[in-house]
């Protein structure tokens, strides 16, 4: 029996891909953009000597950067999932970083496997844009998920802040030097817009709507009904910082519930791709006999539509909106 390699060449190539995304991160940027530093970027930043401002203007930037580049053809798939992560690569920047590992990846599959010239292209273009897709979907998950989780303790402190009689402009500096990354610097930016005279109100609505989460509209509305009617804002606060707890354990709950059930869901859409790479590492040439029938290609084309309705249909099963 003969053993192929070259689809564990294909994996171990597409692995190297992610790993060298995320050593050029930290290497441009440093540990200052590490989601669990136990300071905040902005913190780090104003203590290396920048000024406010020019932190502002710098913090301000690398948060909208991404969507004012969504023209930019093909970036447009990439624009929302890159601002919600807010990475600090510029948008060219995140395509030459595409560019560098499509031919690192070319190289590797050069040196590694026999493939064709258009295949080998083919395929380090989509490693070097899909490693990057799915590098920055996974830092967005992560720093979402890390904001959700924040977000009750900050509006906790804000409530006791504001019942020692500071006022919520001064409750929001506190949640900006006391909280880390990600919630930290993204309040020490309201706090610093706050102090240039820009409404808070304002500054938590595009917060809200850059991360796209309903407990940070939440948050927003509260503020704004309090300015415009009046009402003591510490018990709104306090209110809602027990709702989002609440809704905080429900979806963990729920996710514990669902977890069986998702990784069987995984487990269905990708044993047939682990089945054809298994097949193919242990007996390379196992479907060369009908390779050269006409219906082949066709048979290829319908196996390939399932298996992606499969994984959609699985998704939305197990897809629970808390």
């Amino acid at each position: 029996m003969t053993i192929s390699a070259e689809p564990i060449i294909y994996g171990l190539i597409f692995f190297a891909v992610l790993v060298l995304v995320e050593g050029i991160y930290l290497t441009a940027f440093g540990k200052s953009i590490s989601l669990n530093s136990k300071v905040n970027r902005r913190l780090e930043l104003l203590e290396k000597g920048g000024g406010r401002e020019e932190v502002l203007e710098q913090l301000r930037k690398e948060m909208t950067q991404h969507m004012n580049a969504k023209g930019i053809p093909l970036y447009s798939i990439l624009a929302e999932k890159a601002q919600k992560a807010n990475i600090a690569f510029t948008p060219r920047q995140l395509i030459m970083v595409m560019g560098v590992l499509a031919g690192v990846a070319f190289v590797g599959l050069t040196l590694g496997t026999d493939a064709g010239l258009p295949v080998r292209i083919v395929v380090a273009l989509g490693m070097g844009v899909g490693g990057v897709y799915m590098w920055v979907n996974n830092k967005a998950k992560k720093r979402l998920s890390l904001i959700e989780e924040q977000l009750p303790d900050a509006v906790e402190l804000m409530v006791r802040s504001l019942r020692v009689g500071h006022p919520f402009s001064s409750a929001v500096n506190i949640v900006a030097r006391e909280v880390p990354d990600p919630l930290g610097s993204e309040f020490g930016v309201i706090a610093d817009e706050s102090a240039y005279g820009r409404d808070i109100s304002e500054s938590l609505k595009a917060l809200a709507e850059r991360m796209d989460m309903q407990d940070l509209r939440f948050l927003a509305v509260a503020v704004t009904i309090q300015q415009q009617s009046g009402g003591n804002l510490a018990e709104i606060l306090d209110g809602l910082a027990k709702v989002i707890r609440a809704r905080f354990k429900l979806f963990r709950r729920v996710k514990a519930i669902t977890a069986e059930a998702k990784w069987s869901g995984m487990f269905l859409s990708f044993f047939p791709i682990l089945a054809l790479v298994g097949i193919n590492v242990a007996d390379p040439h196992y479907y060369d006999d009908v390779m050269e029938t006409p219906a082949f290609i066709p048979a290829c084309l319908i196996v390939g539509a399932f298996l992606i309705v499969n994984m959609i249909f699985m998704k939305i099963m197990v897809n629970i909106k808390v």
